[in-house]
């Protein structure tokens, strides 16, 4: 199945996943009606008003994830919506106004916009894997976390994890609204997303990569759950296109501690001043398992850490952020 002559809302479009979503839908034919907080700024938009077939079949919209009825004239006509508009922050000083409601708030506007218009088929939210693993249960070598799990939005407020707490309430939103409105919700859980850029600035995600590079010689203690941007541009549109998809999708590649990554990135960069030492002296956090058996069954093929992570530094090269 492709575009054709599909027509479809892409919201938050010049963010890091979604502007591959956009440009693989581009690329299957679909005609995408895209927001942006500022479509002036060609920061925000030159690259994707660059892609193949754009000119075509790409609009531009302004929408404030907080402003009532604001992706009304966007949603209608459109036979699908990929929600992607949420903030990605990791350093905030005020968690409520900076991330919660533009997260919560900004879903609910959007699925509310939705279930104006009888011509929406399916929504495909964007969550995260940050809304699944933070239960408070310890994870170990042998724990295999699945999609039927729920991050405790309590234990993420008492560990200050703002972001997965922004993420958790959002999704428990939509699942809520989706179900008393007749809305055909699919929600993905990616993990955290690396690999080529196609916007000119530099994205959360991608920051903790840079920074090994920084010269101060050491990893973070951080376990985490890697997956190439453009698997998960990808399972988005299966996710669409498949009409047996429904429910909750954890999109990762792979489960690995920093060290993994810095000896994956030695080995191919050996010229590059990688850190030696480890951020601080305390045991190495646990690496787990991930489930991706739901996500096979939609055709997610994850693509190696090494391959991402390879072109991740050299997009970051490319785009002179060294």
């Amino acid at each position: 199945m492709s575009g054709g002559s599909k027509v479809v809302c892409v919201t938050g479009a010049s963010g890091f996943i979604a502007s591959w979503v956009v440009k693989f839908l581009l690329q299957k034919g679909y005609t995408v009606k895209a927001t942006v907080r500022d479509p002036i700024d060609p920061k925000k938009t030159q690259h994707l008003l660059s892609l193949d077939g754009a000119k075509e079949r790409l609009h531009l919209f302004k929408a404030d994830l907080l402003e009532e009825g604001s992706f009304d004239a966007v949603i209608d006509g459109c036979e699908g919506v990929f929600h992607m508009a949420s903030p990605v922050l990791m350093s905030v000083t005020d968690p409520q106004a900076e991330l919660i409601d533009p997260a919560v708030k900004g879903t609910l506007n959007v699925l509310r916009s939705c279930a104006k218009f009888p011509s929406i088929k399916r929504v495909v939210l964007t969550s995260s894997i940050v809304s699944i693993v933070f239960t408070g249960k310890p994870l170990s070598a042998d724990t295999v976390v699945d999609e039927s799990w729920f991050s405790d939005p309590a234990f993420c407020e008492k560990a200050k994890l703002w972001y997965a707490l922004s993420k958790t309430l959002a999704e428990e939103a939509a699942w809520k609204f989706a179900k008393e409105n007749g809305i055909d919700l699919v929600a993905l859980n990616p993990g955290m997303a690396i690999g080529p850029l196609l916007q000119p600035t530099l994205n959360s995600s991608s920051e903790p990569l840079l920074k090994l590079f920084d010269g101060t010689g050491k990893f973070p203690n951080v376990t985490h759950r890697w997956v190439d941007v453009r698997d998960i541009a990808n399972a988005h549109i299966l996710a669409f296109e498949n009409p047996s998809a429904s429910g909750r999708y954890s999109i990762v590649g792979s489960v690995a501690h920093y060290s993994v990554a810095v000896k994956i990135l030695r080995d191919l960069f050996p010229a590059l001043s990688l850190p030696e030492k480890c951020a601080d002296d305390q045991p190495f956090a646990p690496t787990y398992h991930i489930s991706k058996e739901r996500a096979e069954t939609l055709g997610v093929v994850c693509t190696p850490l090494e391959v991402t992570l390879k072109d991740a530094v050299e997009s970051l090269k490319q785009k002179n952020f060294f």
